[in-house]
Order: structure tokens, then C-alpha cells, then sequence
């Protein structure tokens, strides 16, 4: 998975086969960017391709196939695209000749579920007028979607709807809040723990790190970045006491070692679990460890692909030391990147999601909704590891306090 793309915010576009979807990423690109035929259902799987708004920023566009596609492998790509809208921050539309029928209600019933903004699009208006019948219909299924005539093939219109998609992209989708900042002031020092083992990238940092790093700075505060085994040495040569300490869930026990009481220790994971994840959520459910029986099954998401090590953070580290905490018979299925849950969700007991750096903040969301919506305790990997390991409450405590003092969290 490319990280630079995946964090982009995700522009879904829908519509019925030969509406003109792919012609119209291509409108928006100026270039031939997606596959465009004469015949009905050329796109199969959701195809992404990235692309510069201008005064905007970087977007994702995701072709999909059409929503009324009955060939013989139709039902495989309608299910596709229907699962591409759970990875998308706004949906696109498209209609023509003012065909707006069960199809069309279908796929934006499945965009209500997530709140999604959705801009409706006549295309062909080189060819038809778009009816005041057929904004009337669309208008009772969405009372707040824009809707715009538009011609790929004479697009004199384009600008309006750049506008059109700029207007509806959700800010959350790309303007980022701070990850520690709301922590510290001018000229305070963060120190920052990252191992150098087997899982780290060589000759690079992970992205959590890097992107604590920016935060730290950006806030014009001091980020000290140390291995574990030189932290004890930089305290007592420096006398340096830190704002905030932040270490990697891994080494959550020798950290806790390290850093004296009064200083304020949490990790990476469990930044972006406050910054990106469903920390309300995960507050609650992290507890829920100490209930699992005997037999329950723990799904384990991880939301980037890579190479799987010997001591794989979470396929290995995490239930071995949760089986040990528990002294249960667990069992653990893992899924990577965005893939579909094989199991009903209501087959778990507990679901472990990883801080989802590669990804958006409204694509966690929507990994994490169908096990919320069914009451399924969450958690996130350095919450479960510090519980497990007994400094839960330690790692939690620099943002249950800003909570507690602002009457939410952040």
C-alpha cells in the first residue's frame, strides 16, 4: 500500500455502466488517467489514481464499475464497488438522459449509512437537458446533495464543478489536528524512544515517528529522538527533564522503567489512536481484555500490508501477550489493509485495531463502525499492550487529564 496515496482524502465516483464515470476522471485530470470505452463495463475492480486540485491539494479518485452491471461476473463487481465506498471521504454520482431509478437509490442509501457528503452529476448535458422531474426525485432521496449538468465531451463547466468538490471534500479528510501540540508550549522538549530492531525500516523511520517528529516541530517544541539503551544515559548526563516522553508500544515495560513518575510517558500508537482512531470508543473497550473467556476469537486489524516478521507486532507479540495476561484460550484471526472481514463481526469478542498511519481518518472510522454499531468492544494495539503490561492508566493519563480539563477529548 502506498502510503502517500492512501492518506489522501478518496473521491468515490458511481454511477451505471457507460455513464461516463471514467471519462469524467479524465476531464478532471487532463489526461487519459482511466480506462474509457465505447462499451458497457470496461472498469472491473476500483481503480485509484491520484490527482493535484488546484489551490486545493493532492486527491484520490476511485473509478468503480457500474452499479447495474449484469454480466456474468456482475455481482463481483457490484460488490466491489459497494465495499470501495467504505475507503471514500466524498461521493460522485453520475447519471444521464435523466435515468434516476432503483440503482441510483440503492448506492446513495449505502452513502447515507456513512454520512457521506454526495454531489449528483447529469453528464451527456451535450445531449439532454436535466429535468426538473428528475431534481425533484433526487431531491426527496437527498435533500442535500448538489447536483450539476455537466458534458465530458464539452466540459465548459469545469471550474464549477472543481468548486462543486472542493465545496463537499469534509475538512477532516485532510486538514490535520495536531498530534501532541495541544500538550506542549514554546521550547518544551519531547523525547522520543524509537527501537532499531528487526521491524524497523532500514535506513528510515516508521511513519508514526516521522510524523510525531513534524508535530514537535511544527509546535515549536524540542523532539530528542533515542534508541531505548541510551535513554537512561541522556537523563542522567543532561539532567533534561522532558515535557512528554513517547516510546514504541513494543518496549512499553522498559520505558515505564526509564522514565521517572513525573514525567509524562504514552506511545506512538496510542497518539494516533487519540488523533486518528475512535478513542472514546477505545477507552471503553480496552478494559473489556480482562473479561475475555475461554474460546472467544479477537480479530486483529492491521491497516497497511507488509512483510510479516518472526515477531510480528501484531500477528505474534499481541496475542502472546494477551493470552498470557488473560491465562485464556484465545483465538486470533488478523486482516490487512482494508480487506473485507471474512467472519460476522458478531463472532468476536474484541477487536484490536493497529493506529492506522497509512490510512485516512474516516476510513478507520469506517473499519471500526460495524463492530461498534454491533457493541463489539475496540481497542487499538498500544492501548491493549500497555493494559496487558499493566501501564495503562500511565499511558492513557496525558490525555484523559487534557479531557478531564477541557470536558472532552481531543
Amino acid at each position: 500500500m502506498n502510503k502517500g496515496k492512501e492518506s489522501k482524502p478518496h473521491i468515490g465516483i458511481y454511477g451505471r455502466r457507460n455513464m461516463g464515470k471514467s471519462s469524467l476522471i479524465n476531464v478532471l485530470a487532463g489526461q487519459d488517467i482511466a480506462i474509457v470505452s465505447d462499451f458497457a463495463g470496461t472498469t472491473t475492480d476500483p481503480v485509484k489514481k491520484s490527482f493535484e486540485i488546484s489551490d486545493f491539494g493532492p486527491v484520490v479518485f476511485v473509478d468503480t464499475a457500474g452499479i447495474d452491471d449484469d454480466s456474468s461476473l456482475g455481482d463481483k463487481r457490484i460488490n466491489k464497488t459497494l465495499e470501495s465506498i467504505q475507503i471514500i471521504d466524498l461521493a460522485i454520482l453520475i447519471i444521464s438522459n435523466n435515468i434516476f431509478g432503483k440503482f441510483e437509490k440503492e448506492v446513495i442509501a449505502e452513502f447515507k449509512k456513512l454520512n457521506l457528503p454526495i454531489i449528483i452529476i447529469h453528464n451527456k448535458a451535450d445531449l439532454y437537458d436535466l429535468k426538473e422531474e428528475s431534481i425533484d426525485k433526487i431531491r426527496q432521496q437527498y435533500p442535500k446533495s448538489d447536483i450539476l449538468s455537466f458534458s465530458t465531451k464539452e466540459p465548459s463547466n469545469i471550474q464549477q464543478l472543481v468548486d462543486l468538490i472542493k465545496k463537499n471534500i469534509p475538512e477532516s479528510s485532510y486538514k490535520s489536528t495536531t498530534l501532541v501540540g495541544d500538550l506542549l508550549s514554546y521550547g518544551d522538549i519531547v523525547l522520543l524512544i524509537t527501537p532499531i530492531d528487526a521491524e524497523a525500516p532500514a535506513g528510515r523511520l516508521i511513519l508514526p515517528q516521522v510524523q510525531v517528529i513534524r508535530d514537535v516541530l511544527d509546535n515549536d517544541a524540542v523532539a530528542i529522538v533515542l534508541k531505548e539503551r541510551e535513554v537512561d544515559g541522556f537523563l542522567r548526563k543532561t539532567n533534561i527533564k522532558p515535557k512528554l516522553a513517547i516510546t514504541d508500544s513494543q518496549i512499553f515495560n522498559k520505558a515505564d522503567a526509564m522514565i521517572p513518575r513525573d514525567i509524562p510517558l504514552t506511545s506512538f500508537s496510542i497518539v494516533l489512536a487519540r488523533h486518528k482512531g475512535d478513542f472514546e470508543n477505545y477507552i471503553q473497550g480496552t478494559p473489556k481484555i480482562s473479561e475475555l473467556k475461554d474460546g472467544d476469537r479477537i480479530l486483529i486489524l492491521e491497516s497497511c500490508s507488509h512483510h510479516v516478521s518472526c515477531d510480528d507486532i501484531g500477528r505474534v507479540k499481541i496475542p502472546r501477550w494477551m493470552t498470557a495476561f488473560t491465562g485464556k484460550k484465545l483465538k486470533y484471526d488478523t486482516v490487512s489493509g482494508l480487506d473485507k472481514v471474512k467472519r460476522d463481526i458478531k463472532d468476536y469478542s474484541l477487536l484490536v485495531q493497529c493506529g492506522g498511519c497509512m490510512i485516512t481518518r474516516k476510513q478507520l472510522h469506517n473499519r471500526l463502525k460495524p463492530a461498534i454499531d454491533a457493541g463489539l468492544p475496540v481497542t487499538n494495539y498500544g492501548m491493549a499492550i500497555a493494559y496487558v503490561q499493566g501501564i495503562y492508566h500511565r499511558a492513557i493519563e496525558p490525555f484523559v487529564k487534557l479531557r478531564d480539563n477541557e470536558s472532552e477529548y481531543l
